[in-house]
């Protein structure tokens, strides 16, 4: 079964608990703080597999979970880190996330690598606390927990050259007669539900790879029929073979056909209708055929196309049909850039934080509830023992540093107010 498009979850390992301990040898009862700290959580990465062509193995497993740090120990022996959970994926795969529809991603190349989810950090032991005016910390912190994400895998199919027309136009008899390709073939509408794959041999050890995409019908960009569920599978293809039924057999204008389906690639994709195409005139072991393809060669070619005139079924034409096509691959750009979604949508990628911008927060007021924004103090609020007391004041103590408490005053909160930060809640009461 041929799956193209899945959302699944992630999340990364939770960092380790870091350690609260002391050292207790004979003639030193009351040592210091050796404490260790917490490891490390796994990330979550997705690598692309040249071996895969499906996202089906999604279809069936929808969460996945990197390992957790172990925590830290005694006699400052910190925590072996969580290792990380490599998902394969098929070159081709575009990841968007799920809650913004950014483009975290396209993967095209083997080897190619994405962390989709990070893993928390470990938990400091007690001994990463002693200062000069604090000889025997009796906290540690917690492992950060991992970062959870939940995302949507696009699989769009890498090939040379696109088939593309409507249905029960010989398209993949042609594809089955030039490769190893088998696609199903019957003589009814939308006999292929899914893209086919075949590598066509070109002499010289040549070959480029040819994909068969389902029959489009009028109004396919809007998802009518199979619709713009494969259509985007022609976005990476350098070269689209148009297969028209020039016998009109089924009473429909091979012409009126060959224009339908340009307006459904020019909707879809503007890009679409601008790639290099030739032209299949099918189907020219029936009589009507022969009828029809001096008119139809007289349109085409008056628009500047090459049109020629085969039958998939008897081979005749095959040979002159696979050496147009090659000679076109050869010439056209070695990569056409995939246009991803809507074509004028800018794909942001994110970099490292300039330096300090990890500490900014925002304070959100609702009632007596004040609501604390900020990635690196719902980090720590994560990671912070508020259970127990010399925990919770070093807590306290960091809030005052980052300048929170001061913002909250400037907010007009008061004793007993709430203050929520990540999934923590507490009551806020000043020193």
């Amino acid at each position: 079964m041929f799956v193209d498009e899945v959302s699944i979850k992630v999340e990364a390992g939770s960092g380790g608990d870091g350690a609260t301990s002391f050292r207790r040898e004979k003639y030193e009862p009351e040592g210091g703080p050796n404490g260790g700290d917490g490891g490390p959580g796994g990330d979550v990465i997705l690598t692309v597999d040249e071996g895969l062509n499906t996202l089906l193995e999604f279809r069936e497993k929808k969460f996945y979970q990197a390992e957790s740090g172990e925590n830290g120990q005694e006699k400052n022996k910190h925590g072996k880190g969580g290792e990380d959970l490599i998902i394969e994926v098929p070159p081709g795969t575009v990841v968007y996330d799920n809650e913004t529809g950014e483009v975290m991603a396209d993967m095209t190349a083997e080897g190619d690598e994405l962390v989709v989810a990070e893993g928390g950090r470990g938990g400091r032991g007690n001994a990463r606390f002693k200062s000069s005016t604090r000889q025997a910390p009796r906290f540690s912190e917690n492992g950060e927990p991992g970062e959870k994400k939940e995302f949507k895998l696009e699989l769009k199919l890498l090939a040379d050259v696109g088939l593309v027309g409507f249905p029960n136009v010989g398209k993949s008899t042609l594809i089955s007669s030039v490769s190893a390709a088998k696609p199903e073939i019957g003589n009814y509408h939308f006999t292929t539900v899914e893209p086919n794959l075949g590598v066509v041999k070109t002499g010289n050890y040549g070959s480029f790879v040819m994909a068969d995409v389902p029959g489009l019908i009028e109004g396919a960009h809007s998802g009518v029929g199979l619709g713009d569920d494969f259509l985007r599978h022609l976005e990476r293809t350098k070269v689209i073979l148009h297969v028209l039924d020039v016998s009109g057999f089924e009473g429909r204008d091979p012409i009126e056909d060959f224009e339908v389906i340009n307006e459904e690639l020019e909707k879809f994709n503007s890009k679409l209708s601008q790639r290099p195409q030739i032209v299949a005139a099918n189907k020219m072991d029936l009589p009507a055929a022969k009828e029809n393809i001096d008119e139809v060669k007289k349109e085409l070619e008056k628009e500047g196309y090459e049109v020629f005139p085969i039958s998939a079924v008897t081979g005749q034409g095959i040979d002159e049909l696979i050496k147009a096509v090659d000679k076109l691959v050869q010439k056209t750009e070695e990569a056409v850039e995939t246009e991803i979604g809507d074509e004028d949508k800018e794909v942001v990628i994110k970099g490292p934080q300039p330096a300090g911008e990890e500490d900014e927060f925002e304070i959100i007021k609702r009632d007596d509830l004040y609501i604390v924004k900020g990635e690196e103090i719902e980090r720590k609020v994560a990671m912070v023992d508020l259970t127990n007391e010399d925990s919770a004041y070093h807590f306290a103590r960091r809030l005052q540093e980052m300048g929170i408490e001061d913002a909250l005053k400037e907010h007009g909160i008061n004793d007993g107010d709430t203050v929520k930060i990540g999934e923590v809640e507490f009551e806020y009461f000043e020193e």
